[in-house]
């Protein structure tokens, strides 16, 4: 089925369609359990045509209904501090000038 035929559906038939798809689809993985399937590019093609059904269903129902908007919170500022972890510096040291806590004249060094 081609997208603009699934434009001109109405939203029913658009359920209706994807619920026969989805379907047909576990009918082809319970067919590849039980006998042999002639055609395995069925798969394919069945989960396109499921993709283009249920884009068409979300676009239609954003469409209906516009995501709210959400306000911008402005961020606290960042303050750019450089930390080079030397060989042997202890992680108690890191954690603490991370959280703020460590002098600012004090160097975490081994």
């Amino acid at each position: 089925m081609e997208m603009n035929e699934i434009k001109k559906m109405n939203d029913e038939d658009l359920g209706l369609e994807s619920a026969r798809v989805r379907r047909a689809l576990f009918n082809l993985k319970s067919q590849v359990v039980t006998e042999k399937i002639k055609d395995s590019s069925q798969f394919g093609k069945m989960r396109v045509e499921l993709a283009r059904l249920l884009t068409e269903e979300s676009s239609r129902r954003v469409a209906k209904n516009p995501p709210v908007s959400r306000k911008k919170v402005a961020k606290a500022p960042v303050v750019n501090k450089i930390v080079v972890k030397k060989p042997g510096a202890k992680r108690s040291d890191l954690k603490k000038l991370e959280a703020g806590k460590l002098a600012e004249g004090k160097k975490v060094m081994s």
